[in-house]
């Protein structure tokens, strides 16, 4: 009987010890496992958003690559921390990660239905199901999250446990983080929550759906009076601010926006993006992710004016059920290079969509002519009185005409440029040599591949194009008195804390002589009011140039007629503002053309755009240069003794009657 009884102690003695070393083995396999869990990925700070500033400093858009907008622990109420930490982990404080209590309770739960769905998460291990695992309901899978909870609680404190957690869990209609729930339910920041409305936000990320207030009131009502309850029972707030809170309504605010600055200005942030990454070298992630704040030279009255414009289908041609008549406008500060306004195109803008103001390439017509042709001519010394040839000419096999097919035979450069002749511009750009013209072309921002190095430039005819941008650029240094600034989105770039990585510079570059620039304003006035620009003229003065290209001479075009077109342009300024429009078609063919002309759409979207965009501006005059030869703007008769070069007798003679189409007006 003895020796039986030693047997059984032995063999339990042996079975104590062998779960005494599987225990061990246990405890070791599971530290070994814990240490080796990596959580770094917890440390990378989240994505912050960026915001973008107007030039008066207020916010006017948000960049962010993140359904999380993030909030430090600071800056969040005291009453919604509380309140989550006493819903959702009431030992939150106390744990290392997991709480014993609550997983035997839960796996006695789970024991007794044959399933693994009892809760018992803590704070923690939501974190970690959030960040490094899935949702399935397995053994394995709680296992796991246990594992990482108690790596996580090791690395990091409470306050940074429970950071990370407010700005990561879901708490339902497409909110992530505490501060997009704020503004979803509430249209507010989180640090402007109160009692209340915290305790409908820490209600919701158990059920999220269930629990919305968007979806259930009463059941939304319900669990805030939950939490209420459990914030006193744990002494979190007193009876008076239990009974206050109870009694008052969910305060919900339902919003179809969102957050209201996302999204806004698409083109016009586009081409902020554009400029910090191409001039200042950051990346798109650091502009997405880096919380950095953009001041821009955007004013919003301005934008608003073009895009209100925009949106107004009467001002365009109607267009193919196809394929929507397309345009492009830049309006710039010309005493900064500021861009105010910016509409990349019609219809609904996207980010990162193409830009018909910055990226559209079209050649740009007869408005092309004041910086290629006449503003070299000025710079040389010629007047707007100089008389210029306009007759038959064939230089080198290259015979163009005027839009209306008749020659006058001289005309002076003014009245030149305000009925947009294109024989004098040609003729006159062979007198100057293309050289010159290829230079101040290159002074205005606009820099010519070898293979535009021949005459057609005088009429717009280019191998690649230009953009709207562009224009208003160069334009910009007539209205300038000849200084030129280059055309720029971005002011400053900081860091949220204030550190400024981006300051802009001011200074404008000399690019012609002043006289010169009044003098083409002096022309491109009366070119608006009795003119090409007409469409254009308002209650205050403006310069401007109309532009219309034809369509190419292909057999496709065969039997449409002359008065159709691929693009048409209109650029000009007030002593305020500059401008450039473009209006034409994505895909031009024998479907899709134009029946307009630059100086009819483009130049009334132009004076809309102004009108609007300066009707709480003061009008004020083009500042005429302290000292100047310039002659008044009027059209004179052309003259011998103007001071004009005449064609040679050999140009004379090379000249022909060939007719050689020429670009519209």
């Amino acid at each position: 009987m003895i020796g039986l009884f030693l047997k059984w102690k032995r063999f339990w003695q042996l079975c104590c010890a062998i779960a005494a070393v599987g225990f061990l083995v246990l405890l070791l396999t599971g530290y070994l496992y814990v240490s080796r869990l990596d959580v770094s990925k917890l440390s990378q700070p989240l994505p912050e958003s960026t915001l973008v500033l107007d030039k008066y400093g207020k916010a006017a858009s948000q960049l962010s690559a993140s359904k999380v907008d993030p909030v430090p622990l600071s800056q969040m109420p005291k009453t919604l921390t509380d309140a989550v930490v006493a819903v959702e982990d009431r030992r939150f404080y106390d744990h290392k990660g997991i709480d014993m209590k609550s997983i035997f309770r839960a796996v006695a739960r789970d024991v007794l239905r044959g399933s693994y769905s009892e809760g018992a998460s803590t704070i923690t291990q939501q974190l970690a199901r959030n960040v490094f695992l899935n949702a399935d309901k397995t053994l394995g899978r709680k296992l796991r999250e246990a594992a990482y909870a108690i790596k996580i609680d090791t690395t990091y404190g409470k306050d940074a446990i429970l950071d990370m957690y407010l700005n990561s869990i879901y708490f339902g209609e497409g909110s992530w983080g505490v501060q997009s729930a704020s503004k979803t339910y509430f249209n507010k920041n989180v640090q402007d929550l109160s009692l209340s409305e915290s305790a409908v936000l820490a209600a919701l990320p158990k059920a999220p759906s269930r629990y919305s207030p968007f979806q259930d009131e009463d059941q939304a009502l319900e669990r805030r009076n939950t939490v209420l309850s459990v914030m006193l029972n744990e002494g979190k707030i007193t009876q008076q601010d239990y009974e206050k809170a109870k009694a008052s309504a969910l305060g919900v605010v339902k919003s179809d926006k969102g957050n209201d600055l996302k999204g806004r200005y698409p083109a016009y942030v586009d081409a902020v993006i554009n400029e910090a990454v191409h001039v200042y070298g950051f990346t798109e992630e650091q502009l997405l992710t880096g919380g950095l704040r953009i001041t821009t030279e955007l004013d919003p009255a301005v934008q608003n004016a073009a895009r209100d414009v925009y949106k107004d289908d009467r001002f365009f041609p109607e267009s193919k059920s196809d394929q929507l008549v397309q345009s492009g406008a830049v309006i710039l500060d010309q005493q900064t290079g500021g861009i105010r306004a910016l509409i990349g195109g019609r219809g609904e803008g996207v980010f990162r969509g193409f830009s018909h103001a910055t990226q559209l390439r079209r050649q740009p017509g007869s408005t092309f002519k004041p910086i290629a042709v006449y503003g070299p001519a000025l710079e040389m010394g010629y007047k707007p009185a100089s008389v210029l040839y306009d007759g038959p000419l064939n230089i080198d096999g290259y015979q163009p005409e005027d839009w209306d097919h008749q020659s006058r035979g001289q005309v002076s450069m003014q009245e030149a440029v305000v009925s947009s002749w294109n024989v004098p511009a040609v003729w006159l750009l062979h007198e100057l040599g293309i050289d010159r013209g290829l230079s101040f072309l290159k002074s205005l921002g606009i820099p010519l591949p070898a293979q535009d190095r021949q005459l057609g430039i005088a009429l717009g005819g280019l191998s690649e194009g230009v953009s709207p941008l562009q224009m208003a650029q160069a334009f910009s240094a007539f209205a300038a008195k000849g200084i030129l600034h280059e055309a720029h989105t971005i002011t400053k770039i900081e860091t949220n804390s204030g550190h400024i990585l981006v300051q802009a510079s001011k200074k404008g570059t000399p690019v012609m002589q002043p006289d010169t620039a009044y003098a083409m304003t002096s022309m491109l006035q009366v070119a608006v009011a009795q003119g090409t620009g007409k469409n254009a003229a308002m209650n205050r003065p403006v310069a401007g140039k109309s532009g219309t290209t034809q369509l190419p001479p292909t057999k496709e075009f065969e039997g449409i007629g002359t008065s159709s077109a691929k693009d048409a342009w209109f650029v000009g300024y007030t002593p305020e503002l500059t401008a450039a429009v473009w209006v034409g078609y994505d895909h031009t063919d024998k479907e899709h053309y134009l029946t307009t002309s630059g100086g009819a759409v483009p130049a009334v979207l132009f004076r809309e755009i102004m009108t609007r965009a300066l009707s709480q501006t003061p009008v004020a005059l083009f500042d005429m240069p302290v000292v100047t030869s310039v002659q008044a703007p009027s059209v004179p008769a052309a003259s011998d003794d103007s001071g004009s070069s005449r064609p040679s007798k050999d140009e004379k003679k090379a000249a022909d009657h060939g007719h050689g189409k020429g670009k519209k007006k």
